[in-house]
């Protein structure tokens, strides 16, 4: 049997900080009327424009002919869902559901980090680094989304198919849980999981057409976005602007973006570099002879990562992921990722400090303001170049080991579907 091997001494210690930290999020959501908090900005896109939606989604359409609306249709479910709570206003539904999905996570973490091969660190980044971006996660369903991923990863141990369909479900709501599934073992283990993703994703997206009109209507929206302010690109263009770049930052697809000469050329080579990751990642797999139990989460940040720092749009909300995913490689004690985790941590903290403490300066391009992205991004960009060199030296056999063989999951107590190593 796998059982756990957790003291209740450290849960309980992290039961604590989750109920005071969530607690001091939940007080800033409501009391966040001071410019240095976003002067009302954070809640507004819940009770304004999720509000908005949930009223076009109720009558059974997606949103159409709206800037604003770049999703999946999985997201649909997700704003419908505090529904649910009818005794509840929208805004206090939603974020309940938030905090549900937040302690779950929580809850899995430190499931995870008490099996053989664990570690409680993954639930204390989780727990401690959330709170790093105030209350932004409150007022998103990033958290959910997050929650999707990390369910994915920790499920995909015992089964590879509850993996796989968690993953499709999770790229339904917002298309990155799909990267989860690309650190999954070669062999029956990769054919199972992606697979059931496959039928589970085709079977979702069949009933949302069903029971939705439009259920594209996003993919119009999405390809029309432009440069955004906080991504490495913007973070580029802004400090063209200290140097004479006639360019302006505007409001547009329901964020700050830069318009001007030159921009199409900057979304372009965003483009290009995602597309190169792309094909890193591919390499990767290609060329990896050693899979570790930690080997599937490591890959999902290193992907995640690159994927990030490579779009057009790094918004906020994007750290959750990132904090999720870290949290999970860390709640194995194979993981190569622990150094990747801190450089995380530190952009999310600057990351809060950009928005919504010093958004006005970001968007004016003061040198204040570029140089606070440029640190946040040089982070970011640090840690996905760090996180897939790690990878790739982890997929090498250890030296002086030949080709290995098929060996017991440390972090599951089973046996893999087959070998947790190339073939």
């Amino acid at each position: 049997m796998n059982r756990l091997r957790v003291t209740p001494g450290p849960v309980l210690a992290l039961t604590a900080v989750w109920l005071v930290t969530r607690a001091l999020m939940s007080w800033l959501l409501t009391h966040d009327s001071s410019p240095l908090l976003g002067g009302g900005a954070v809640p507004r896109e819940v009770w304004r424009l999720y509000f908005h939606w949930y009223g076009v989604l109720a009558h059974g359409a997606f949103p159409t002919h709206d800037s604003t609306w770049q999703y999946p249709p999985g997201a649909g479910v997700v704003l419908l869902a505090p529904g649910l709570l009818p005794w509840l206003t929208y805004f206090q539904s939603f974020v309940a559901l938030v905090l549900a999905a937040d302690a779950l996570i929580a809850v899995a973490l430190v499931r995870a980090g008490g099996r053989p091969g664990g570690s409680l660190l993954g639930a204390a980044v989780w727990t401690c680094g959330l709170p790093l971006l105030l209350h932004i996660p409150l007022a998103r369903y990033d958290v959910q989304v997050t929650a999707l991923a990390v369910a994915a990863l920790l499920s995909s141990g015992r089964s590879r198919r509850v993996g796989g369909v968690l993953a499709a479900l999770g790229a339904l709501v917002k298309v990155w849980p799909a990267l989860v599934l690309l650190g999954t073992p070669r062999g029956d283990a990769t054919r199972t999981a992606w697979g059931w993703a496959a039928a589970g994703g085709g079977l979702g997206l069949a009933l949302l057409a069903a029971s939705f009109s439009h259920p594209l209507a996003f993919l119009r929206e999405q390809g029309g976005r432009g440069v955004q302010i906080e991504s490495l690109g913007g973070t580029a263009l802004n400090l063209a602007r200290r140097a004479g770049w006639p360019g302006r930052a505007r409001y547009q697809y329901g964020a700050i973006e830069l318009v001007g000469p030159h921009v199409h050329t900057v979304a372009t080579l965003s483009l290009g570099l995602t597309a190169a990751a792309l094909g890193l990642l591919v390499l990767w797999r290609l060329r990896a002879r050693h899979w570790s139990p930690a080997t599937p989460y490591d890959a999902a940040l290193a992907a995640v990562l690159l994927f990030t720092v490579t779009s057009r749009v790094i918004s906020p909300q994007y750290l959750i992921w990132l904090l999720g995913l870290a949290a999970v490689c860390l709640a194995s004690r194979h993981t190569s990722q622990r150094p990747v985790a801190v450089l995380i941590l530190a952009a999310s903290a600057l990351s809060s400090v950009a928005y919504p403490v010093l958004y006005r300066e970001v968007v004016a391009g003061t040198w204040t303001g570029c140089l606070l992205m440029l640190a946040r991004n040089t982070l970011l960009a640090a840690a996905a170049v760090l996180s897939f060199v790690r990878l790739w030296r982890a997929a090498r056999p250890p030296a002086g080991e030949p080709a290995p063989a098929t060996r017991p999951r440390p972090d599951s107590g089973r046996l893999p579907d087959r070998a947790l190593t190339g073939p």
